[in-house]
């Protein structure tokens, strides 16, 4: 079995192929391909970390990155969540930290509170022999832990986005030392909301370009783009398979209650939170009943079926063309003819009624370059009929858990907080005076239920018209043009390196 080959292109390629230079949208260099590294090669701090940690010996995703990182070129690295990735760029970085520099030389951007514990917990352990000094930074807690690390001199910062750019607005934290910038699972972060806040704290770091590494379980167009303005000319290193499958489709089917299919859909799209999809189902009737179930749900979608008037499906062809409508729900018949080269994902309501529908509903997604995935619900009956596809095809199905209602109030109690934060960082002082009116309505408002039920209802209309509406402004590429108002478009700060010194 041949190694992995480390490429930036977007080709499945082997190490021996020819490389395309046409297909390299990310940059040219492609870096020498480097030795595995073994635990007995890591410097004598490093082997003691991992073995505080229990580790024997090093995982895959760590032995192949490793002296990646240890060379300092940017990378791409596409690996899966658990596979071992948060050693493989906490090690090097341990190692090249100066312990006797009391600034931030490290930084660590990561999707969710849960994230920057679990890597700020692991970097605890193998931080111990180093005297390097970590800490996790989030939003929804307070601040003063967080600031008296930055003053003791916190090394290796692992943070959300959000509250990253609230300490550098404070100027609590500074970037003019930083070396190395991780961005962990970038396609979570994306789907989170947080690009704005990442292009804000880009201006933030040093002149002189870190070394960056992204991490990703998938590359689609978002990712790609968002690596084209964070890494320079990075290489591609994919620890997901035996050869670099940047174009590939995933194969995904979750398993739903045939009664609670449409309610299972939403808590599927608001745990994925595709920037794109086109929905199948196999009728009209069940077109129209997911659109209005998902309008309803206040998602940005519309239907296509072949009984549509002509002046109405002009008008949602014409959002097609555009790439301003999110969620196109349409039959097999309708969607006919129509090509979306950047679609995120494809739905399958339902398995199709032939097997070879299959194969032209899954192929939507996945081209131009990118990564695509293709997501199907099914019930217990509708699985026998998909694992005989899977049979027909060679296609090898991935079965993720049905988010749980507990799953999706997390995922959305994060984003809730990072909008508020960003929007509590654009008050003026006046706006900030006037909000403390409320602050007594507050406090006997969550005392009891019909308050609290009072609250939830502010914060699902926040959530609904800052979030949805928004998300593929934030993820569309430069240039893109947009509906909406982007946070992105709001005016950047300066470089502190910019400022004039007085």
């Amino acid at each position: 079995m041949e190694d992995p080959v480390i490429n930036e292109f977007n080709a499945p390629l082997t190490k021996n192929d020819p490389i395309p230079a046409a297909q390299a949208p990310l940059g040219t260099v492609l870096p020498e391909d480097l030795p595995a590294a073994t635990l007995a090669d890591l410097p004598e701090k490093l082997r003691e970390g991992a073995a505080l940690a229990g580790w024997t010996e090093l995982m895959p995703v760590q032995a192949k990155a490793i002296p990646y990182l240890f060379s300092q070129k940017d990378m791409m690295i596409q690996s899966r969540t658990g596979s071992g990735k948060t050693g493989a760029y906490l090690m090097p970085i341990l190692e090249m930290i100066n312990p006797f520099l009391a600034a931030t030389q490290a930084l660590v951007l990561v999707p969710t509170r849960e994230l920057a514990l679990q890597v700020a917990n692991e970097a605890a352990i193998l931080c111990k022999p180093t005297g390097v000094r970590s800490i996790a930074v989030y939003g929804g807690v307070g601040y003063k832990e967080q600031l008296d690390a930055f003053k003791s001199g916190a090394h290796l910062v692992i943070g959300t986005p959000g509250r990253v750019l609230d300490h550098l607005l404070r100027r609590s934290l500074t970037l003019d030392h930083i070396h190395f910038l991780i961005f962990d699972e970038a396609d979570r972060m994306l789907s989170m909301g947080f690009y704005p806040d990442m292009r804000r704290v880009q201006y933030y770091l040093p002149k002189q370009h870190p070394s960056s590494y992204m991490f990703s379980a998938t590359y689609p167009v978002q990712v790609l783009n968002l690596a084209s303005q964070f890494l320079s000319k990075p290489g591609f290193l994919n620890l997901s398979s035996d050869h670099i499958h940047v174009t590939e489709v995933e194969h995904v089917y979750y398993k739903v209650p045939g009664m609670d299919k449409d309610r299972g859909l939403v808590r599927i799209i608001e745990a994925e939170n595709p920037a794109s999809a086109l929905i199948f189902c196999n009728t009209k009737q069940r077109v129209n009943y997911v659109t209005t179930v998902l309008q309803r749900f206040g998602y940005d979608a519309d239907d296509l079926t072949s009984d549509l008037a002509q002046n109405a499906r002009e008008q949602v062809m014409d959002r097609v063309r555009k790439g301003t409508l999110r969620f196109l729900v349409a039959t097999d018949v309708a969607a006919r003819g129509i090509d979306l080269p950047e679609l995120s994902h494809v739905i399958q309501y339902e398995p199709p009624e032939d097997q070879e529908s299959y194969i032209h509903r899954a192929g939507r997604t996945g081209r131009a370059g990118a990564s695509g995935t293709a997501i199907s619900l099914v019930t217990s009956v509708e699985h026998a009929a998909l694992m005989r596809i899977a049979k027909a095809y060679s296609i090898n199905f991935e079965e993720r858990p049905l988010p749980t209602h507990e799953d999706v109030e997390r995922v959305v109690a994060e984003r809730a907080i990072s909008l508020m934060e960003s929007e509590l960082r654009g008050r003026d002082k006046l706006q900030t005076e006037r909000m403390q009116r409320f602050m007594p309505l507050i406090g006997s408002l969550s005392e009891n239920e019909e308050g609290t039920a009072l609250l939830a209802m502010l914060l699902d209309d926040f959530y609904q018209n800052n979030f949805h509406p928004q998300f593929v402004a934030l993820t569309a590429p430069p240039n893109t043009p947009s509906e909406h108002r982007s946070p992105s478009s709001v005016p950047a700060p300066r470089r502190p390196h910019d400022r004039k010194r007085r």
